[in-house]
């Protein structure tokens, strides 16, 4: 099965990494994996004023901060991934990017905020699951 993480760092990303090391017979490593780590674009008046090479460090050295610890705590557990670092908004690259992919399933971690908490916030999860034409199990 090709499997599309989508990771961000923060501790629901931890949460869905447990649920993975706890479900190797289901996500073990006889699986492919990419993780998937999408980026806020930066305005171009911004980008403009930093310049293309000081922005394209910053986002570089941002996705590994994310990517480098998930990659390790993959390897521990026998799971090699492929990395990729996507700009645009979070809930339609990861829609996007599991299809155009062929991914056989997108598993994220989730907020779980209430139905209230995404009116007014909004959730990745929730542009995900509206877009992706991809099975999704979101881990809370």
């Amino acid at each position: 099965m090709k499997i599309l993480l989508a990771v961000d760092g923060s501790a629901y990303t931890k949460h869905m990494l447990a649920y993975l090391a706890t479900h190797e017979a289901l996500y073990g490593p006889q699986n492919q994996f990419t993780l998937l780590t999408v980026q806020a674009p930066l305005p171009s008046r911004a980008r403009a004023a930093l310049g293309k090479d000081v922005v394209d460090t910053f986002m570089r050295e941002e996705a590994e901060k994310v990517l480098a610890p998930i990659s390790k705590f993959l390897l521990r557990h026998g799971i090699s991934a492929k990395s990729l670092v996507k700009p645009g908004m979070a809930g339609e690259v990861i829609a996007k990017t599991a299809e155009s992919g062929k991914f056989d399933l997108v598993i994220m971690g989730s907020h779980g905020h209430s139905a209230i908490g995404n009116l007014v916030m909004g959730s990745v999860a929730t542009q995900v699951l509206a877009h992706c034409k991809v099975p999704v199990l979101l881990v809370r």
